[in-house]
């Protein structure tokens, strides 16, 4: 007969098969072989990926889960393996991102009493799940009650973890031993599935009526920031155009690329406010969806003109969905499906509900001066410039591609020169805690899905932080082209004051040079290196980009030259806004 443990794993596998979960991460271990047992037999429905480090397992989990759009689940043994797991869930919290961690744990009975590899696990991840169970270990003598209890446990995880906002869950699972039956375990007899549907967050109809009221006929500011799942770019195109407002659109908004109408969306809103003529340009409404942008010198810019009022989308509503107003200047937070709002209000509004004339065109004027001065000031250039690389990946990935946006410097080049382009590529990036740990498993993670050409941009000291997270890649041919910005250190802090405020001690503490030679990391990991020349730095990356593996182009530069080239392209592209905003009025 089989052990109970056996039945009841079954029956909680099962269910979150039914649930949608089709992928499941192990790290190797001995107190989840029940899972792995499982999870890993000839029969299993899921496609199971095995890591060798728990924390790049878990942010690969996460890049997987972003791009499929589904829960993935992400397996460990007791002790400190679970707790390795956190970092992950921060930033699937913060980035709303639908993972499951199924932490395997030793019995009650072996807690708080110095057994081997025995820590707290309940409540580990605190507030950074959205929902988390101690499940009760298996019992022969109510073997068929726990059968149901995981049944309907798991059904929920899944819809926990997929309900707006999506975001990660725990459950914690005890195990005794023996955890491992030398006997094929019969099918467990469910029930049969249990459905949990989801809920749609549609605008009331006093609330549509009010924003139409709110929005017509003024000067108005749709702003889109980083959002995980992506937003219905084609639905705030048309409701943009209805009303003739200008789209600021961060690059992980999923604005700035794809075939959906363009014209409004603003590409250099980063550069455009740097202008002081911009203050011509302060809307009456802010209507924003997702984060708040990237952007620092956009957000401090908006948050200093005072009079706006600004109106929060957040799917889900403010109970669940925790409260995205960094700048604590939100006037209303409106509880509403992103798609469902877009439609309705672009259905009803009154044909004189466009702003004034020249409103939108004094920012697409002021837009398309400065994305030209940069793109002439970068040609300009006759060495390796940290920029270009954004434009040449650009060029280069097809449509249908992942451009994954690495933290600290990366992302802020990517905002900058990521101009918009009617090629399907999706950005993404790990912006809910944006920290420069994970990205590569995440990146990884992101090519598991297979559905497309992946590419990394990324930073030299964020590389070295996730080496590890590279493996998956040759253990199953994964295809991953990565553009490594090498520039020894943290180029981001070059920008910083703390440049000038501690120039003894800032190379040391602040620049971080590594002296690492990153090709042989790359080797460990049998992928291919080179290093990216100004001449031909967008043959080489549409090359990696066409052939299967891991490629890592290495762009080797100097951070003193890269501020300066950033201050050129500033300055030369502020002075053509100028010239745009002194034609325009």
């Amino acid at each position: 007969m089989p052990i109970p443990t056996d039945r009841y794993v079954h029956a909680l596998l099962q269910s979150l098969r039914h649930a949608g979960v089709r992928h499941i991460v192990i790290t190797s271990g001995s107190r989840n072989t029940p899972i792995t047992v499982a999870v890993t037999a000839p029969a299993s429905p899921f496609r199971t990926w095995l890591h060798l480090d728990e924390r790049s397992a878990a942010y690969f989990a996460l890049g997987l889960a972003r791009q499929i759009g589904e829960p993935v689940a992400v397996v460990c043994t007791s002790g400190t393996a679970a707790a390795n797991f956190l970092p992950a869930a921060v930033e699937a919290r913060l980035s709303r991102v639908p993972l499951i961690f199924l932490t395997a744990d030793r019995p009650p009975e072996a807690r708080d009493i110095g057994a081997a590899q025995t820590v707290n696990q309940v409540g580990l991840f605190g507030s950074h799940v959205k929902w988390a169970v101690d499940m009760p270990p298996a019992d022969e003598g109510a073997a068929r009650e726990l059968e149901r209890y995981a049944r309907v446990t798991a059904t929920r995880a899944a819809a926990v973890a997929l309900e707006a906002p999506r975001g990660p869950v725990h459950l914690n699972m005890p195990f005794r031993e023996p955890l491992v039956e030398a006997e094929a375990t019969p099918p467990v007899i469910l029930d049969g599935p249990l459905v949990a549907h989801p809920a749609e967050v549609a605008p009331s109809a006093d609330v549509v009526a009010h924003l139409v009221k709110v929005c017509t006929g003024r000067r108005g500011l749709i702003v889109c920031g980083p959002e995980s799942a992506g937003l219905p770019a084609a639905a705030i195109a048309a409701l943009a155009h209805a009303l003739d407002w200008p789209v600021v659109a961060d690059p992980l908004s999923g604005l700035r690329a794809g075939p959906h109408d363009c014209s409004n969306v603003i590409d250099c809103a980063d550069l455009i406010v740097r202008v002081p003529e911009m203050l011509r340009a302060v809307p009456e409404v802010v209507l924003r969806f997702g984060a708040a942008p990237t952007s620092k010198p956009f957000n401090q810019w908006l948050a200093g003109q005072p009079g706006v009022h600004r109106i929060l989308v957040e799917e889900g509503g403010v109970a669940t969905a925790g409260w995205r107003d960094p700048d604590l200047q939100g006037d209303e937070v409106v509880p509403a499906t992103p798609s469902a709002l877009c439609e309705t209000l672009a259905a009803i509004l009154p044909s004189g509900a466009a702003a004034p004339s020249g409103w939108a065109a004094l920012w697409r004027s002021a837009n398309a001066a400065a994305r030209e001065a940069m793109r002439e000031s970068i040609a300009a250039f006759d060495d390796t410039f940290e920029g270009q690389a954004v434009l040449d990946l650009r060029a280069a990935l097809p449509s249908g591609s992942t451009l994954v946006a690495g933290n600290s410097m990366p992302v802020r080049d990517i905002d900058s020169f990521f101009f918009n382009t009617e090629s399907d590529i999706r950005i993404v990036g790990t912006r809910g805690a944006s920290g420069i740990d994970g990205v590569t498993s995440t990146a990884v993670g992101a090519s598991a899905a297979g559905d497309g050409p992946v590419a990394l941009l990324i930073g030299d000291l964020s590389f070295l932080h996730d080496v590890n997270g590279l493996w998956p890649t040759h253990r199953y041919g994964l295809n991953l082209t990565i553009v490594l910005v090498n520039n020894e250190g943290g180029g981001i802090f070059s920008f910083l004051p703390q440049r000038q405020a501690v120039p003894d001690r800032f190379d040391t503490w602040w620049g971080t040079p590594h002296g690492v030679d990153l090709k042989h990391a790359v080797a460990l990991h049998h992928g291919h290196h080179a290093v990216l020349d100004a001449g031909d730095q967008y043959e080489v990356i549409a090359g990696a980009l066409a052939r299967p593996g891991l490629d890592v182009l290495e762009l080797r530069t100097k951070r003193d030259r890269n501020v300066a080239q950033h201050g050129i392209v500033w300055a030369r592209a502020i002075e053509a806004v100028r010239g745009a905003l002194a034609a325009h009025a």
